[in-house]
């Protein structure tokens, strides 16, 4: 029995799985968004905002919850190194370290670099000092994994729109809700109920127009008319006159 278990297991033993929300966790703070499975995005969604929830507290306690919760790992090792592509250094979501901040080793290995319970308390924080929960979101990427199908999603940080988004277009429902929200908006302002209601039918005309066009194009041609053909009796009147 399941007594006092509290959460998905995804299928791995406590130590393990305990590893693994860290890292995710850790890779969220560090780039702003991260790509994985749909369970594992549920599974450290709350994980997130608990530690964001401390780190907008600001103090020296908090501070240290954070450190035992989550790994204080060097962050953007990658932003001095030349061997990594300019398009990889670019974060749409954080200000990334000058490369003066990193240092190496003569052995190409990271010697110096920003911290990253460092760069929650600083940089994550202030951007939900005005939000009371709901920090991370879920978008579907309608992908699945090799394998065993599972559903890929990203997951980030919320008010980030500029970022990555799922799907271009909107939906007909999302535009008729978008006209009816217009219209009732108008409506408050004191605008005429049959002024707007007229300028809707002028839209609507040119569309209803069109299909009448097209079954006139359809019509058959009409019939010729036959030629008169003159009774034999008629003609053999004539003669005799």
């Amino acid at each position: 029995m399941r007594h006092r278990i509290y959460g998905k297991q995804l299928c791995r033993d406590s130590e393990h799985r305990r590893a693994m929300l860290r890292n995710l966790a850790a890779g969220l703070f560090e780039h702003g968004e991260i790509e994985t499975t749909l369970p594992k995005a549920r599974a450290v969604q709350p994980f997130v905002e608990k530690i964001i929830t401390l780190a907008r507290k600001g103090t020296f306690s908090a501070r240290r919850q954070i450190e035992a919760r989550i790994n204080d790992r060097k962050i953007h090792s990658w932003v001095a190194d030349p061997d990594v592509p300019d398009m990889k250094k670019d974060n749409p979501y954080f200000d990334l370290p000058d490369a003066s901040d990193i240092q190496f080793n003569r052995y190409g290995e990271v010697r110096k670099a920003p911290r990253l319970v460092q760069h929650i308390m600083t940089n994550i924080a202030p951007m939900f000092e005005d939000r009371d929960g709901g920090y991370t979101r879920i978008i579907r990427t309608g992908r699945h994994r090799l394998g065993d199908g599972s559903d890929i999603v990203l997951l980030q940080f919320v008010g980030r729109e500029e970022g990555p988004e799922i799907g271009g277009g909107t939906s007909r429902r999302r535009e008729q809700a978008d006209k009816r929200t217009a219209f009732a908006a108008r409506l408050r302002k004191g605008e005429a109920k049959e002024e707007i209601e007229e300028e809707v039918k002028d839209e609507a005309a040119p569309a209803e127009e069109e299909p009448a066009a097209a079954t006139a194009v359809a019509e058959p041609e009409t019939e010729p008319e036959a030629p008169d053909v003159q009774d034999p009796a008629d003609e053999e009147e004539e003669k005799k006159d």
